[in-house]
């Protein structure tokens, strides 16, 4: 398999997972403003959700334009950061649905914390692959927000059975602290 069949057919999941988010969006019964605004726990969850997808599309595009090489074990280790990141939209039904309750926002927790270890997991493997790309290991190096990230979804599960803003804040966090795309490797490559 090719890294660009590889990067093709996680841009068509993550677009899939996109699609489906969006088709849960259901407008209001009404046509008034007042009904538009009871939609906003949907909305919101939506927009973080989204945001996340995003992000994890992009790092995940830079981190295959840097690759040179793929192997077994990237493949499956692809395939299991897509399975978290298609439960997403499942996770964002929920907490819309039920005003960002307890029980849901940990769930919700639990998704973006098996997502980033499983992207984790797709760096490692990557960087393991046989003939690859040694400027990939280089550019990657000590990846700070890589690490902290996951610190901040584990704390985020137990604090949503007390405090599900809390919660709902350190994903948002989270989300801030990526959404600047992260410029190592294209530096890099660049150079």
């Amino acid at each position: 398999m090719t890294r660009g069949r590889l990067e093709a057919f996680s841009d068509a999941v993550i677009a899939i997972v996109m699609t489906i988010m969006v088709l849960e969006l259901v407008p209001p019964h009404g046509a008034s403003l007042d009904d538009l605004a009871k939609l906003w726990p949907v909305f919101l969850a939506y927009v973080l959700s989204f945001t996340h997808l995003a992000i994890y599309w992009n790092n995940h595009h830079h981190l295959l334009q840097a690759a040179r090489t793929v192997s077994g074990r990237v493949l499956w280790m692809n395939m299991l950061l897509l399975f978290w990141l298609s439960l997403v939209p499942f996770g964002t039904a929920w907490i819309g649905d039920t005003e960002f309750a307890s029980f849901p926002m940990a769930a919700y927790g639990v998704i973006l914390l098996a997502s980033a270890f499983s992207y984790g997991l797709l760096v490692g493997a990557l960087r393991a692959a046989p003939g690859q790309n040694p400027l990939l290991a280089e550019a990657l190096g000590d990846d700070l927000k890589g690490r902290i990230s996951p610190v901040f979804y584990f704390a985020a599960i137990p604090i949503a059975f007390v405090a599900p803003a809390i919660s709902f804040g350190l994903f948002v966090l989270v989300a801030a602290i990526w959404i600047i795309p992260d410029p190592r490797i294209e530096k890099r490559i660049a150079a």
